[in-house]
């Protein structure tokens, strides 16, 4: 059987996050640590546990966000499953915007530059995709 301490959040992590909410000047007791400690662990095993029996439903090996919120959800936690999905949906939207951003950029020759400055004239007639998703988000 695993260890008890090695299937806890690590304590340090659990104080961190506690101590954030709080005022400056408040304390954490080592009992108020432990104590949320063992519940979060509680928790995220029964979420990732339900999740989990989904996935093997469905023949599937890996557990991904989307399991996560279906599980929250079918378990009662409607409120942190809605917040769960934007902040997933957030979390994709900059993690593809970052792999946009860092792809590498090939040697151009002279033709490829003649077919860019063809392609951005007549993207100047049109806004761009990343235009339009901009304002889409702003609506």
């Amino acid at each position: 059987m695993v260890d008890e301490q090695e299937r806890l959040l690590p304590i340090a992590n659990v104080g961190r996050i506690m101590k954030q909410i709080l005022p400056p000047s408040a304390k954490v007791s080592k009992e108020a640590k432990q104590t949320m400690q063992e519940c979060a662990t509680e928790f995220i095993s029964f979420v990732t546990g339900e999740a989990s029996d989904k996935c093997r439903k469905e023949n599937r090996k890996t557990v991904n966000g989307d399991d996560i919120c279906w599980a929250l959800g079918a378990l009662g936690f409607d409120n942190q499953a809605d917040a769960i999905v934007r902040y997933l949906h957030k979390f994709r939207v900059t993690e593809r915007d970052k792999a946009v951003s860092n792809k590498p950029s090939c040697s151009r020759n002279s033709q490829d530059k003649d077919e860019e400055k063809e392609s951005s004239d007549q993207q100047a007639e049109a806004p761009s995709s990343s235009k339009l998703h901009v304002l889409e988000l702003s609506h």
